[in-house]
C-alpha cells in the first residue's frame, strides 16, 4: 500500500515574493490544472511505480525522456530500456513498497522524498536468507505539456544492494 501525503500541515501565504514565478504551485492548492502539474505527475508516477503498475509509470513520460538513476549510474532514453529496468527490479524485489516522505513542486520541476522497503533474498546451498531493505532517498522529474521528459533518483547505492539489478543493464566494455 503506498502511504502518499497530499496536504502539507504548514499553512503558506498565498502571495509569491517579488521576482517569484506565478507558475508555483503551493501545497495545499488544487485548481483545474492539478491534474497536469509537475507535483501530481510525480505522485501518481511513484504510487503506480509501488504498486507494480509499470504500464501507469511509462504513461507518464513523454517520448523524449531522460532518466537517471545516479547511485547505479544508469541512464535510460527509451522506453524498451526501462520498462526492462522497472520489470526486472519489481522480479528481483517483488515486495518492494514506496512511501512519499514530501512532494514539492517548483514551475516545472517537482521533488518527492521517499522512503523504499523491500526485501533480498540470497539463496546458499539450500539455506534462503532473507535481507531487508530500508533505503531513503528522493526523486527529482521535470515536467513538459503534463508528461515527464527528466526523471532523476538519488539515494545511497551500498544500502540499496541492487548491483546485481544494475549489472543487467550496463554495457560491456572491452579493451
Amino acid at each position: 500500500m503506498t502511504n502518499i501525503n497530499t496536504h502539507s500541515e504548514l499553512t503558506m501565504a498565498r502571495e509569491l515574493p517579488a521576482g517569484m514565478s506565478d507558475g508555483i504551485v503551493l501545497p495545499d492548492e488544487q485548481d483545474a490544472t492539478w491534474a497536469h502539474a509537475p507535483r501530481s505527475i510525480l505522485q501518481s508516477a511513484l504510487a503506480a511505480l509501488s504498486d507494480g503498475r509499470i504500464s501507469e509509470v511509462l504513461e507518464q513520460f513523454d517520448e523524449r525522456f531522460e532518466f537517471s538513476d545516479h547511485a547505479l549510474e544508469l541512464e535510460f532514453r527509451r522506453k524498451a530500456r526501462l520498462t526492462a529496468f522497472i520489470e526486472k527490479s519489481r522480479e528481483l524485489f517483488p515486495d518492494t513498497v514506496l512511501k512519499i516522505v514530501s512532494l514539492f513542486q517548483i514551475g516545472e520541476y517537482a521533488s518527492a522524498e521517499w522512503k523504499l522497503t523491500a526485501t533480498q533474498t540470497l539463496s546458499y546451498s539450500s539455506i534462503k536468507y532473507r535481507i531487508p531493505i530500508d533505503i531513503p532517498g528522493c526523486t527529482i522529474v521535470r515536467v513538459k505539456n503534463a508528461k515527464i521528459v527528466q526523471w532523476s533518483d538519488y539515494y545511497d547505492q551500498s544500502s540499496a544492494r541492487w548491483n546485481g539489478l544494475a549489472a543487467f543493464f550496463r554495457e560491456w566494455v572491452e579493451y
